[in-house]
């Protein structure tokens, strides 16, 4: 029997021990009382700048006032606690508001779950079900969820605890700043496995981040998706866009996929969707959502009180014009971070579209090799020692990422700046040990 809980223990040490391992990342020791607007508030009081967001998923910051509103309506008077038995009004009507803003051909359908990682494995499920088609291609690097479907075809070095799906084929997603394998040479190496060890007609589905988010922020060469989905389509290989971090205005645009012109099958949703609270969603054709009945079925999953607050969320964005506000602010943090980088040498380069941004620690600009991701961590944890709070993403987990709430303003992404500076100073003076992060080498 686990010992009662010692009522002096701070809730970080108390988080220790109950709350499995296998079910956290922590980035920093901080443990959290209440949260408003871009301000998470620590236990003792301390209030905490976030340039996390929650991992995106804080979309509106926090205890923003319509999505408290609509929940709170929903929860007073809750129209059941499940799609999958009945229809309820949030429901419907957030399933029609996201076919109407996200581009497609045809009939078209929704399918609700709580998280990326549930949407994503759907896809996975009702792709290959459909089609008839086993095979599935993705990227290495990426990071579609952490769920048996959604993992198996993830290609992040985090993710090596779980074999690949079978028949699954990774490609290189080019880096223009490493660029090892380029988009001519990614496109060559498809074409190639179209020809030989994997015929496209035994695939169902390409699985595609528009902004490579846990795979360090990587932007796509220009053309280079749209000449993928391109070349996806003409074999019936079905383009689904993994949306989940980058999506819902967090980029300059509603949706990610439009900087790159073109057109997906599938889109899924998750992270912002819900604004904290959990929801996902996929789109895709009807012939395809249609498929089966009872085929993916999740009991609490499009509940009248997720889907209000999703309803809130999306209505927010694009009543405030938070895309437009996304694209504005993120170049001017992008370029406040690049001015950084003439007093900082471990800056090798700055990158992301609207406020999905990466910084990338490097040994050497010359030769840009990564950090150790030690070093990295320590950069987390003097920013959180000094009042502000981000993560890092990366296959060598030296990328600073910044994907804070939408509603972030000018003074907040100063006063940002002012500690990542500071941080970045007092890291390369030694003045962060090695024991104080030992325990944060998440990634």
């Amino acid at each position: 029997m686990t010992a009662p809980h010692d009522a002096k223990a701070s809730l970080y040490d108390r988080d220790a021990q109950v709350i499995a391992n296998i079910g956290r990342l922590r980035f920093n020791p901080l443990s959290l009382t209440g949260g408003r607007g871009c301000t998470l508030i620590e236990e003792g009081g301390r209030e905490i700048l976030d340039l996390s967001g929650s991992a995106g998923a804080a979309s509106l910051g926090y205890s923003h006032p319509a999505v408290v509103e609509a929940a709170g309506k929903a929860m007073a008077s809750m129209g059941g606690a499940s799609l999958l038995l009945y229809p309820n009004a949030p429901a419907v009507t957030l399933a029609e508001r996201l076919l109407e803003v996200t581009p497609g051909q045809g009939a078209r359908r929704v399918w609700f779950g709580h998280s990326g990682s549930d949407a994503n494995d759907c896809a996975v499920r009702v792709a290959r079900a459909a089609t008839g088609r086993q095979r599935v291609i993705s990227f290495i690097g990426s990071y579609h969820g952490n769920v048996s479907g959604s993992m198996a075809v993830s290609g992040h070095t985090a993710m090596t605890h779980t074999l690949p799906q079978a028949g699954l084929v990774l490609l290189p997603y080019p880096d223009p700043y490493r660029p090892r394998f380029s988009a001519e040479a990614v496109l060559d190496l498809l074409d190639y496995q179209f020809a030989t060890t994997c015929p496209p007609e035994q695939v169902a589905a390409i699985f595609i981040e528009p902004l490579m988010s846990d795979g360090g922020l990587i932007v796509p060469p220009a053309g280079f998706l749209a000449a993928l989905a391109e070349r996806c389509q003409r074999h019936g290989i079905l383009v689904v866009v993994d949306e989940v971090k980058v999506g819902m205005g967090r980029s300059g645009l509603l949706h990610c996929f439009q900087h790159e012109g073109f057109e997906p099958d599938m889109v899924v949703f998750g992270k912002g969707l819900g604004g904290g609270l959990p929801l996902s969603a996929l789109i895709g054709p009807a012939r395809l959502m249609d498929h089966a009945g009872a085929f993916a079925l999740q009991t609490t999953a499009g509940n009248p009180v997720t889907t209000a607050a999703g309803l809130a969320v999306l209505d927010t964005i694009r009543a405030e014009r938070l895309d437009r506000h996304a694209a504005r602010l993120g170049a001017a943090f992008a370029e406040g971070l690049r001015g950084l980088a003439a007093r900082h040498a471990v800056i090798g380069d700055v990158r992301g579209r609207g406020l999905a941004i990466g910084v990338d620690l490097v040994t050497d600009r010359a030769t840009r090799a990564p950090v150790d991701p030690v070093y990295t961590a320590k950069v987390i944890y003097r920013a959180w020692e000094l009042g502000v709070s981000f993560s890092y993403v990366g296959l060598s987990a030296n990328v600073l990422e910044f994907t804070p709430p939408l509603i972030l303003t000018d003074e907040q992404m100063q006063l940002g700046l002012s500690v990542i500076d500071q941080a970045l100073d007092d890291v390369a003076e030694g003045k962060v040990s090695d024991a104080a992060v030992a325990p944060f080498m998440m990634w």
